[in-house]
């Protein structure tokens, strides 16, 4: 099997601080620059799993990076490079700490709640008479406080601004993006055969603007199902064939881990990892459209170590 990231002990130029996240690893450089590393962990109900999946932050990387591209007529965004397959580097921002999540369809946690009898989430009403993978008359955006550590939590607009998280009008303008994006990815995503189901977007200040940081429409923060059958197997109440970590998600339910206290992770077999990694790749290649190029994985920290060595020393 190919060599997989789990950790980065990096020293940069200019380095003054790292941080190690779920699946990033974040240095900031003293010229207020940020070198992000997406790493090959994976995690799920706010866990990480034991093992790395080869190549998936190459796919997340690189699927990120397109979306900015494709999204910086609609907001800006911290991004200014990719010099190698699994880093970006870009501005350092203010982070806010909401993530601004956006519901298109009855999905995920969103159906979890549905079905335990809530018909409101983050303050936001959820019409009855629906079931799970159904289309929302119209998205809903079910904000999440950003936690340093362990399980985000839903919050509404009025407890955001009640709070202080965010002026209210800068809790406006992360609306307008959140719904322009998703629209955006909607129809990207539908060029592709794909439907975007839900996603969420980070957002930060910079200079007294808003920014888009971190990444948007990856498989570790979108959830897509495939167009094609999606109505036949809805009316047949049958699970959409979807390209999402869900997948992931569900094995660790079936094998006993929620999260919850008391209850060991499973570890996940080999056969089950390269399992992850295709599905990775899959994702990569329908929602690009464009052939996944696996980058050379017999020494990966070297690689990432010359490769943003060398971008810094030309700048």
């Amino acid at each position: 099997m190919s060599g997989a990231i789990t950790e980065s002990t990096f020293s940069f130029k200019g380095q003054i601080n790292e941080y190690n996240g779920k699946v990033r690893d974040v240095y900031t450089l003293e010229n207020g620059l940020l070198v992000m590393v997406a790493s090959d962990r994976i995690s799920a109900f706010d866990h990480i799993l034991p093992k790395g999946i080869p190549h998936k932050g190459q796919v997340l990387n690189q699927v990120a990076t397109m979306f900015l591209e494709a999204t910086k007529d609609i907001v800006p965004n911290w991004l200014l490079a990719t010099p190698d397959p699994s880093v970006a580097i870009g501005h350092a921002c203010d982070p806010i700490r909401v993530e601004m999540v956006i519901r298109g369809y009855m999905s995920g946690h969103a159906a979890r709640e549905y079905k335990a009898g809530k018909r409101e989430l983050c303050g936001v009403p959820m019409p009855e008479g629906m079931k799970e993978n159904d289309k929302f008359p119209v998205p809903i955006i079910t904000p999440a406080t950003k936690a340093e550590e362990g399980h985000d939590e839903d919050i509404s607009r009025e407890d955001i601004i009640e709070r202080g998280i965010v002026s209210e009008a800068v809790y406006l303008k992360l609306e307008e993006y959140t719904r322009a994006l998703f629209q955006r990815g909607t129809e990207m995503a539908a060029k592709q055969g794909l439907i975007l189901v839900d996603t969420k977007y980070e957002f930060g200040m910079r200079n007294g603007e808003v920014v888009l940081i971190d990444e948007i429409h990856t498989p570790d923060s979108s959830r897509y199902f495939y167009a094609e059958g999606y109505q036949e197997r809805q009316e047949a109440n049958m699970p959409q064939k979807q390209l999402s970590k869900e997948f992931v998600r569900q094995w660790l339910i079936e094998n006993g881990f929620q999260g919850l206290q008391g209850q060991v992770m499973p570890v996940m077999p080999d056969d089950f990892v390269s399992i992850v990694t295709d599905r990775y790749v899959e994702l990569y290649e329908k929602i690009t459209g464009n052939k996944f190029e696996k980058a050379d994985t017999s020494d990966i920290t070297t690689r990432i170590q010359t490769n943003v060595d060398h971008y810094l020393e030309k700048m």
